[in-house]
């Protein structure tokens, strides 16, 4: 099974999307498997993180800006390249374990959408597999 859903992004966050990934994979009624999550953009990604102190997703945001700061000599033309940098350093997707039907994730665990070049309207895809 695969959904696809829309979210509509601000310039540069997190967006928490765990209780949509969890509502997949009950509505899949599948008791042991896997879940992927993907996101098929340049410029964006999916990531696990804490999701208990919201000061951790704009910590992780600052790092990212201090890793890779938009830089003068960048040759793309778009002028995004820190956008590139910091959606091939999170990554594209994430995978997860599903056991007696729920996500295993840790006790502070949230899977997020994470926008690196918004405002845009972009998907993500939740594929679940037994």
């Amino acid at each position: 099974m695969t959904k696809q859903f829309s979210i509509k992004t601000e310039r540069e966050q997190f967006y928490d999307i765990t209780n949509q990934v969890q509502t997949t994979v009950a509505e899949a009624n599948v008791s042991e498997g896997i879940c992927t999550i993907y996101c098929p953009h340049t410029t964006a990604g999916i990531t696990i993180n804490e999701n208990a102190d919201p000061d951790v997703v704009k910590d992780v945001l600052l790092g990212l800006d201090k890793a890779f700061p938009d830089r003068s000599d960048f040759r793309h033309m778009e002028g995004n390249s820190s956008a590139h940098l910091k959606s091939s350093c999170i990554g594209a997707s994430e995978t997860v374990i599903i056991h007696k039907g729920k996500l295993i994730l840790g006790r502070w665990q949230g899977i997020y959408f994470c926008e690196f070049d918004g405002p845009r309207h972009r998907e993500y895809y939740v594929h679940i597999q037994e």
